[in-house]
């Protein structure tokens, strides 16, 4: 068979695309063709009568280039033309600690809560206790673009006076046996969209790291990257911010 196929119906017509994606490729042309990084679009409805849309079909095609990375919606300024995502390496093969002399998060707060039973699970404590939890974030050119809470069970064990980097401190004092990570998708809760200067619902990546020493769990990262200015790498390389 040739390099290109067509998918075809059993009655051997190609199935026509849907509505909202013959706006999303007509959507595509004007923004290449007509914008720039950064400029804001017109209104929902100066969009719909332009393309002879329904305002329904127009928010279906927006939402899937807000998925692609090619525009973002933001409280108070309307939807703009994307920047390229930024690339961001999240490789189980390099194995460090968090809070190592190049990690490029922010320490921005530490708590005592209970912990999320899938969390509580993973760590083999008690759902019920309180556990460490540091809070970083991650910025790119000034804007947010990932929140993180690290779940952690360092040595000694944490009380109310325990400092974020001293939890830091205490998880790189442990010998690294190894970490592995798992990504999906997802949809922004209240907390996240705040954090990360979004609309609630808006697309996002869940980043779930698990750090092992000694043969067994004792810190978990659930990170929270924006997809539509992020792209995650798993290359042999130093966790980096670089523009794709």
């Amino acid at each position: 068979m040739g390099a290109t196929q067509r998918v075809v119906s059993r009655r051997g017509a190609p199935p026509a695309e849907p509505k909202h994606w013959q706006l999303r490729n007509a959507l595509t042309d004007a923004l290449d063709a007509e914008f720039s990084v950064g400029q804001v679009l017109p209104d929902e409805r100066t969009l719909a009568a332009r393309f002879g849309v329904a305002r329904a079909t127009l928010r279906q095609a927006l939402d899937q280039l807000e998925l692609e990375g090619r525009l973002q919606r933001r409280r108070g300024v309307g939807t703009t033309v994307a920047p390229p995502r930024v690339g961001v390496d999240v490789s189980p093969a390099r194995q460090t600690w968090p809070g190592a002399e190049d990690d490029p998060w922010t320490v921005t707060g530490r708590a005592l809560v209970p912990p999320p039973p899938a969390v509580a699970h993973a760590l083999g404590v008690d759902p019920a206790g309180p556990l460490p939890v540091v809070l970083r974030d991650l910025v790119a050119d000034g804007q947010p673009v990932a929140m993180e809470r690290l779940y952690a069970l360092p040595t000694p064990p944490a009380d109310e006076t325990t400092t974020a980097d001293e939890l830091l401190a205490a998880l790189r004092r442990q010998p690294l046996e190894g970490q592995d990570r798992a990504v999906e998708l997802g949809s922004a809760d209240a907390e996240q969209a705040r954090g990360l200067d979004r609309l609630p619902g808006a697309p996002v990546l869940l980043v779930t790291t698990r750090y092992t020493t000694a043969g067994r769990v004792v810190a978990l990262s659930r990170a929270t990257y924006r997809a539509d200015t992020c792209r995650l790498t798993f290359g042999d390389q130093p966790l980096a911010l670089t523009p794709s």
